[in-house]
C-alpha cells in the first residue's frame, strides 16, 4: 500500500543529504509541505536552501532536535504526519575527539523525536492503530558504519548483518537504530529505517573526503590520504540516495530496514586518482594533479572496507542507482566549479 506524506518534519535539512532530500521532495511532489528543523552547526548552512524549487512549501526552523518543547510544538502547530530524520553528528574524526556530542545528538535527539511522535500519533485522542499505520510515518536515516568493517573477501553488508560499530559515531548511530526498532515493536510507532553507504555530491561539507580532494585540487594544496590509501568504500551519489529514500518512504513496509548502496566499491587511492584525472581534463594547465597526493598517518579505528548489498530495496521497491561513479563525480566537480546548477 502506498503511503502519501503531506507535512514532513525533516531534521537536519540544511545539511548535505538532508538539503538534497528537501530539494528532491519539493521538486518531485507538488502536494508536500516541509518543516525543516536544523541547529545550523558546522555541517548545516542556509546556503544549501537558497535555491529551493518551491520555497512557499518550505518552513525553516532554527532549533535543536534535543529540545523536546520545540519538537512537540512543531508536531502540534504544523500537524506533522511524517518525520524524515537526518539530523546527526556524522564525522568520525570529530567523534573520536568529542564523543559526548555524538551521544547527545544521535541518541538523545532521536529519543526526543520518537517520544514526540509517539505522543502526537499514538495518544488516546488519536485515531486507531490501523489508521495511524496508514497515515503516519517515521523514517530514520542511518549508515552502513553500524555494521563495522569488512575484510576483502567478506560479502557486503545485508540488513541481517550483526551490528559491530567501531567508532563513537557508528556506536551512537547503532544505538539510535535500536531505539527506532524498539518503538516499532513496543509501541507500534510506524517506522522505517534505511542504512546507506558513503554519499557524495553537491552541498557536501568541505571536511569530508571527496570535498577535501576536490578543494585541494582547486587550490593546489596537498591531498591528504590516510594510511596506505587501500581503505574501500561503497560510494552512492546523493541524488540516487534521495530517490531511494522517497521510494522507501512511500512504498516501504513498516518496521523494515532497507540498505541503500551504490554497488560501487572503490579504494581511496583510486578515488583520488579519478578526481585528479577529471581535474586534469578540466584544468589541464595544472596537470598532473596526482602530484598533490600526500599520505598521512592513519586515524584511530579506521574501518578497512564497507560494502552494501542492496538486493532487498532493488527487488522489493524497484530502485537502483542511476549514476556510475565517474558520472557522479563529474557532476560533483562541475557543481563545485560552478559550471552546473
Amino acid at each position: 500500500m502506498r503511503y502519501t506524506p503531506t507535512t514532513l518534519l525533516v531534521t537536519g535539512g540544511a545539511g548535505f543529504i538532508g538539503s538534497n532530500f528537501v530539494h528532491h521532495m519539493l521538486r518531485s511532489d507538488p502536494a508536500v509541505h516541509i518543516v525543516n528543523l536544523d541547529l545550523l552547526t558546522y555541517a548545516g548552512t542556509l546556503d544549501n536552501l537558497s535555491d529551493l524549487p518551491a520555497p512557499d512549501r518550505h518552513v525553516f526552523v532554527h532549533g535543536d532536535i534535543c529540545d523536546s518543547s520545540l519538537v512537540t510544538q512543531l508536531f502540534d502547530e504544523h500537524r506533522i504526519d511524517t518525520v524524515v530524520h537526518f539530523a546527526a553528528q556524522s564525522h568520525v574524526d570529530r567523534s573520536i575527539t568529542h564523543p559526548g556530542e555524538f551521544v547527545r545528538t544521535n541518541v538523545n535527539g532521536t529519543f526526543t523525536l520518537l517520544e514526540a511522535a509517539r505522543a502526537a500519533w499514538l495518544s488516546p485522542q488519536e485515531r486507531d492503530p490501523l489508521e495511524v499505520a496508514r497515515t503516519r510515518r517515521f523514517h530514520h536515516i542511518s549508515t552502513d558504519e553500524v555494521f563495522g568493517s569488512l575484510s576483502p573477501n567478506d560479502p557486503p553488508f545485508a540488513e541481517t548483518t550483526p551490528y559491530t560499530p567501531n567508532s563513537p559515531y557508528s556506536a551512537s548511530k547503532a544505538a539510535s537504530d535500536h531505539l527506532v526498532r524498539a518503538y516499532f515493536h513496543t509501541y507500534g510507532l510506524p517506522v522505517v529505517t534505511t542504512n546507506c553507504s558513503n554519499n557524495y555530491g553537491p552541498r557536501q561539507h568541505g571536511e569530508k573526503f571527496i570535498p577535501t580532494v576536490i578543494r585541494n585540487c582547486l587550490e593546489g594544496k596537498p591531498i591528504p590520504v590516510y594510511g596506505d590509501g587501500q581503505n574501500i568504500r561503497d560510494w552512492l551519489y546523493v541524488d540516487d540516495h534521495c530517490r531511494a529514500l522517497h521510494r522507501v518512504l512511500t512504498h516501504g513496509q513498516l518496521g523494515e530496514t532497507y540498505n541503500i548502496g551504490g554497488c560501487n566499491e572503490w579504494r581511496n587511492n583510486d578515488v583520488v586518482a579519478l578526481i585528479c584525472r577529471l581535474f586534469d581534463e578540466r584544468i589541464p594547465g595544472r596537470a598532473p594533479h596526482e602530484r598533490l597526493i600526500e599520505f598521512v598517518n592513519d586515524r584511530a579505528g579506521h574501518d578497512r572496507r564497507y560494502a552494501i548489498n542492496n538486493a532487498k530495496i532493488t527487488d522489493a521497491l524497484d530502485w537502483g542507482p542511476a549514476e556510475d561513479f565517474e558520472s557522479g563525480l563529474a557532476k560533483t566537480i562541475d557543481w563545485q566549479l560552478g559550471w552546473t546548477q
